[in-house]
């Protein structure tokens, strides 16, 4: 098993799985769907992101076609198939087989970067399987590696997979309890890396598109968390004995400063005082507008 404890990232086409933001995957190609009845060529046709083959016959057409190639969870115990799909030098992706441990997962992927060049990335949860976020995120601890979450079974996972550590999200169209379509399934797995990856994982941009990138997602997070303080404090007005401005409690508002300056240290309470000011404000004014209507 490897104890690597080094953060690893591995390219696959533009994305870049292990740093930075989380990633959305959604050019998952199966050959094992057409039972090797097809061909690789012309079921992959155009360039795909990941690729998972039927037997060695389709590996040509995967080197050629593929950003990566998929070990899938249904044949892990192939060996030989496992070891000439690891030495196509593309990244591969290592799905988990249901019953396999981490130590087993683990010890697939090392002979797998044994076998090719070193650039491996774990994944949990087989298309249509329901991830186990907490065994995903103690194999990225263990190994270093970066970890994907196929969400496609269980759309609603993807912000618990981001919380829980995921360097991307797989979406493969819909499945049982999966979102109704693909286009919607997209929308959700975006939003998941965008706020809640803004909130949790940490980037160290080094351009300034990067930075500006990061920024966006930022306040892509603060947006939906000042939607929802606003929807809460519209519930505080309607619940108050007083409310709106005559109602406010300076005490309680000086408290609540002080609180979050314990939070952003480098902002300090002088400079949070007025922001919060002006967000208490919006949120006072929403509610009258919409007590008035």
């Amino acid at each position: 098993m490897s104890s690597t404890l080094e953060r690893h990232a591995v390219a696959v086409g533009d994305l870049l799985v292990g740093d930075g933001p989380a990633v959305v995957i959604g050019g998952r190609v199966s050959l094992r769907a057409h039972g090797g009845r097809a061909d690789a060529y012309e079921v992959l046709r155009d360039r795909v992101t990941l690729a998972e083959p039927y037997s060695a016959a389709d590996l040509p057409a995967i080197a050629e076609l593929a950003d990566a190639v998929v070990v899938g969870a249904s044949w892990t115990r192939d060996i030989p198939l496992v070891r000439a799909a690891a030495g196509l030098g593309l990244p591969v992706v290592v799905e988990r087989r249901a019953s396999a441990s981490v130590e087993e997962w683990l010890g697939l992927a090392d002979y797998c970067a044994g076998e090719g060049d070193g650039r491996v990335i774990l994944c949990e949860g087989a298309r249509g399987g329901r991830p186990d976020l907490g065994l995903m995120r103690a194999a990225q601890s263990i190994s270093g590696r970066p970890v994907l979450a196929d969400v496609s079974g269980d759309i609603e996972l993807s912000a618990a997979a981001v919380a829980a550590g995921a360097d991307g999200l797989i979406i493969d169209g819909p499945g049982p309890g999966s979102a109704a379509d693909p286009l919607t399934a997209l929308r959700v797995a975006e939003e998941a890396v965008t706020v809640v990856g803004a909130l949790l994982r940490p980037e160290a941009p080094a351009t300034l598109p990067e930075c500006r990138a990061a920024i966006d997602r930022v306040d892509a997070a603060l947006a939906t968390l000042l939607e929802r303080r606003a929807e809460l404090a519209g519930i505080v007005q309607r619940i108050k004995p007083v409310g709106g401005f005559a109602g406010r409690d300076m005490g309680r508002e000086r408290a609540l400063v002080a609180r979050m300056a314990l939070r952003a240290p480098s902002l300090g309470e002088a400079r949070l005082a007025p922001i919060m000011n002006a967000v208490i404000e919006a949120g006072l004014h929403l509610a009258e507008e919409r007590a008035s209507q």
